[in-house]
């Protein structure tokens, strides 16, 4: 729970890895209490990516209204930005219509924006984007990433130096500012969500590691069966390449190695379940790590959807 005194407006959340089962246990507590569910799944925006995604289907949609799903053409870009201002009216407009709000979802990029600033003052000016870029150009990222550390001699923190978005970005906002990581990640800590007047509530579904990892495998088997090659040619087509984050998720981007000739067909159930497990270790990382106290529920324990939120007392950091 965070944010918000007595009285306070309750904001929802559901999240958990991929395959933990989410969508079932979703639907179930919006239409026993009249909610409607806000998307937080960085695929879920883009119309065509279906089967790769495992996104709702047209019938669970019918059964409660959802909210930032097929929203977005597949080579159009989103940003956290953009989809927190997009997250903000939409929980407003349900709770406007006096129902609950649930925001389903495991991309902690963007839940994140739930219960933390998405944005900070310090925008780098054309000059030092241009500076950045020209050093990506001709030194490449050991090149930026010197220049970063000589920037913050007492360190790096948490930054993915192997990300070359990430420590550009990283690079353009300490000379913008004349501030260090450090400082900047200060500064940004005390900024306020644009939810900090609601009351949060989260849950985080989990199973035991041979259930996930069956699961996984299950999921796999039927993204294919269900066509999932021929999903991806038909969003290559529509500009898939166009949008890397979306063309390089999990399933879409080993399809597109088996169909550029990278990978053998045969290889392919393997390497999106290796790859979906890889995915889950992660986020168990980050959900650990970053999500504010919460309710810990085993996805696969019979439960009414009553238990779902019930009256929080303990949580789980």
């Amino acid at each position: 729970m965070s944010g918000g005194g007595p009285g306070a407006r309750v904001l929802r959340v559901l999240t958990g890895c991929t395959a933990v089962g989410k969508t079932e246990w979703a639907l179930r507590w919006a239409e026993a209490n009249g909610a409607e569910i806000v998307s937080c799944d960085s695929l879920l925006f883009y119309r065509g990516l279906d089967l790769g995604t495992a996104k709702p289907s047209r019938a669970d949609r019918a059964r409660v209204p959802h909210h930032l799903v097929d929203i977005l053409e597949p080579g159009d870009p989103m940003n956290v930005a953009r989809y927190s201002g997009l997250a903000l009216r939409a929980v407003e407009d349900i709770a406007a219509r006096g129902r609950p709000a649930l925001v389903v979802g495991g991309s902690g990029f963007y839940l994140k924006s739930f219960f933390s600033a998405v944005a900070d003052r310090w925008a780098a000016p054309p000059e030092i984007r241009a500076r950045v870029a020209g050093l990506l150009g001709s030194g490449g990222l050991a090149a930026v990433r010197a220049e970063l550390v000589r920037l913050n001699p007492q360190g790096l923190g948490t930054l993915d130096v192997k990300n070359p978005r990430r420590v550009t970005r990283a690079l353009e906002r300490c000379l913008a500012s004349g501030r260090t990581i450090a400082e900047l990640a200060a500064d940004f800590a005390r900024l306020p969500g644009q939810f900090a007047d609601w009351r949060i509530e989260i849950v985080r579904l989990d199973r035991p590691k041979p259930e996930m990892d069956a699961r996984i495998e299950a999921r796999t088997r039927a993204m294919l069966e269900s066509g999932l090659v021929g999903e991806v040619r038909g969003l290559l087509a529509a500009g898939l390449r166009q949008n890397p984050s979306a063309a390089g998720a999990i399933g879409y981007r080993e399809v597109i190695a088996v169909l550029e000739g990278r990978l053998r067909e045969a290889e392919l159930a393997g390497a999106i379940a290796a790859n979906t497990r890889a995915l889950v270790k992660k986020q168990r990382t980050w959900f650990r790590t970053q999500l504010p106290p919460h309710r810990l529920l085993h996805a696969g324990e019979p439960a009414g959807e009553s238990e779902l939120f019930p009256a929080i007392a303990q949580f789980d950091r």
